[in-house]
Formats: structure tokens, sequence, C-alpha cells
């Protein structure tokens, strides 16, 4: 179950990226759960990672890799989390790095070292990562490493996901087109503390290090970092952002001028895109709603509304149940621990109907009006703090049977 139709985008291919992919049998067997990807010689690459302290053995790795720079491959496995596992995890993400170097020196005459690969996993916790199978599929996943590979490579690292997530957009500068291409997975566990469960994003621009950084830490921020479906931050969640350097302009190095402003609009577009693809996807989601908050004294506070709003499992039952029951709405904004709130200069509403002017129930409203808007599989809750000039807004899904149904029989 989705929010809306599947649309897969026309995925423009970035000068300097391949992806292959290959079925290793992680889970289930003849499905493609392997994913490689080759970037350029040059390339500059960035990444975020979760904040949740049992954070899984691809993401020490993966972050020690990043720092190191001189990234050329990405090793992706679903299925699998490989977290919690220990010391044996961190060998066990090693290996699996080392095993793709030597196969890419050996098979394409890269000469590579194991710091070059950056592993990520994503499945069941607590179970050992099957590094035979794994090693096994690799040589597939290299003969097939292609331009076009980003639809095979979306599907390959699903796993509650009901479909897979992808986002392009391209841009012209100076009479050349910069592409910005990307693919992301997540269903559930999801209120990312950094930018999503696995992301990936890549464009054909020359950007420096630092400035990469910047890009994604803002793209991050206002897009992944804006989403919840349950409340849950993954123990392996990951966004990567790739610049091959392959389009004709000079480095971008500092956060100014025209490429810069139209090179982070585009990278900030196709984040938010694919963000709002895993709220439409979220585990048993019938809704995306979108919870805007204004008006608040900063930004903290309006976030703690919006999450309030958006973790209360009563509020989500009601949106699942298309009931305007506004008074769950005003109980989250109560207790969200926003200090000396003066609820009289409070206002809500569901897309433009007023639920709530001044602290009470608007005396325009009716509940015809509130069913109208709560009908849609899409809308907005707006909460007006009348405390200030911050504003603030996320996305979230509904609570459905089918979340819990798909939660109590993940393992099975």
């Amino acid at each position: 179950m989705a929010v809306g139709e599947q649309v897969w985008p026309r995925m423009h291919p970035i000068a300097g990226l391949t992806l292959g992919t290959a079925a290793a049998g992680v889970k289930h067997p003849n499905r493609a759960d392997i994913v490689v990807m080759a970037a350029a010689e040059g390339s500059t690459v960035s990444g975020v990672f979760t904040q949740n302290a049992f954070c899984a053995a691809p993401v020490t790795v993966g972050r020690q890799h990043i720092d190191r720079g001189d990234v050329r491959y990405l090793l992706i496995n679903s299925g699998n989390a490989n977290a919690c596992t220990g010391e044996r995890g961190l060998a066990d993400a090693e290996r699996c790095c080392d095993a793709l170097a030597k196969l890419a020196h050996d098979e394409l005459g890269t000469a590579i070292v194991p710091r070059q690969v950056v592993p990520f996993s994503t499945g069941v916790i607590g179970e050992y990562l099957p590094v035979d199978k794994i090693i096994a599929a690799l040589p597939q996943a290299l003969q097939t490493l292609s331009l076009d590979g980003w639809s095979a490579a979306g599907r390959a690292i699903m796993t509650t996901d009901t479909r897979p997530k992808g986002a392009s957009v391209q841009f012209e500068h100076d009479g050349e087109v910069i592409s910005v291409t990307g693919i992301a997975k997540g269903a559930g566990m999801i209120r990312p503390n950094m930018a999503t469960m696995l992301a990936y994003i890549a464009t054909d621009a020359v950007v420096a290090q630092p400035l990469l950084d910047s890009i994604l830490k803002r793209a991050a921020d206002q897009s992944f970092n804006r989403i919840s479906i349950d409340g849950d931050t993954s123990t392996n969640d990951a966004c990567i952002l790739i610049a091959t350097g392959q389009a004709g302009f000079p480095m971008l190095s500092a956060p100014v001028g025209e490429l810069y402003n139209k090179l982070l609009a585009a990278v900030c577009d196709v984040h938010r895109q694919l963000a709002l693809a895993i709220v439409r996807d979220g585990e048993g989601a019938t809704k995306c709603i979108g919870v805007r908050v204004e008006q608040g004294s900063t930004k903290d506070e309006c976030l703690k509304v919006a999450y309030a709003i958006a973790h209360s499992p009563l509020v989500k039952t009601a949106l699942f149940a298309s009931d305007p029951n506004w008074g769950r709405i005003v109980c989250a904004i109560g207790y969200a621990g926003v200090p000396s709130l003066d609820t009289s200069q409070v206002n809500v509403y569901l897309d433009d109907v007023c639920i709530v002017s001044a602290g009470e129930r608007a005396a325009s409203y009716t509940e015809a009006q509130g069913q109208a808007v709560v009908d849609h599989a899409e809308f907005t809750v707006r909460v007006e703090l009348g405390r200030g000039h911050s504003c603030e807004q996320i996305w979230t899904s509904d609570l459905s049977h089918d979340y819990v149904t798909i939660n109590a029989e993940y393992r099975s």
C-alpha cells in the first residue's frame, strides 16, 4: 500500500558514475539485493549518517573510509543490516570492501585499495552478514555496471518498500547541461536524525569536498531530516552525495554565484522528491500529510510542535480513519513543550480550512469542511503559534492496521 500512483521518472545518467546489481540471496533467493556503484577517479563523495548510538558496522566503516577521501566504489546490500554484530560485524564489512577492491583491480584493472570502498547495509538487525554470499555475487554486479543502472539499483536496495524511489533533474548553465539523479529506500523505522535510511544522489558537477559537504548537509536538513513515519531513527541511516566532476566547468569551491545557486536548488529538489517518496510509501500508509508550524519564536519550537503532531498515535490513527478529530491535534500542540504557550494566540488549519481560531473552535468551522479535507490522500495541517516569525514544515504518514501487520511479521 502506498499513497498515489507510482511514476518512475526519467533518470538522467550521471557521467562518471555506473551502477550494477546482483542477486546474492541475502534474505530472499533470486532477488537482486546487491548494488555496486563505481565513481570516476577524481570524484568527491560526501556522506551523512545516523546518530543512533547503536549504529551499524557499515556506518562505522563507511564514516572512516569517506573521511579518508578518494572514494571510488559504494557497496550496498539489502536484507541484512549488519547492526549490533560487534567486532565480527566490523570485520565482515571490511572483508566485503577488501573483496570488491581486489575484484575491481583484477577484473576491471582499477587500482584501488579497500578504504576506497564504502559499505552500506539495510535489513534485519542483529544477524551476522552472509559475507560469502555477498562476495560470490560481486563479479555479477561488476559485470552489469552501467550508466543506466539506476532503476535496477533502486529496486535492489528495497526492504519493506512497495516501490523503488528515484528522482532526477537537469539545469543549464552557460549552454551546458548539469544533471542531478538519485535513489532512496525507506518505508519504516523512519525519523532520520541526519538524512534517511539509504539515499544516493549524484551530479556531474565539479565540486570541492568542503562545499559538497555543506550542500549535502543543507539539502538533507530540509528533506530527509524533515520526515517521520513512526518516530524511529534507524541504526543504518546514510545519505551520500557524489560529484563526479565530469561537467565542463571549473570547480565550485565557494557558496556563491549563479552556478552554485542552481546546483544547490537542484540537489535540494532531488532530496525533497526522494524524501516525500519515502513518506508516500510509509509502511501501511494511506495518507501523506504535511505539518507546517508558523509564527514560532524559534525553529526548534516549531519542530517540537510539528513532531508532536506527527508522532501522536491518536492523530495518526484519526487521519487513517479520515476523521477530522481536531481535538487530538490541539492536544499534541499543548504537550509539545513550548514554554509559556499562550493558547489564545493559536490558530490551526486543515489546508485552508480554519478549525481553531484564537485557541478555540473557529466559529466558521463545520465538520463537513474538515471532512472534505481529510478525505484526501494528501493535505497539510498548519499551525500558527502567534509567537514570532520562525516556520518549519515536516511530512508524515498515517498509522494503519497494515503498519502493525508489516512490523509484527517483519522477520517471518
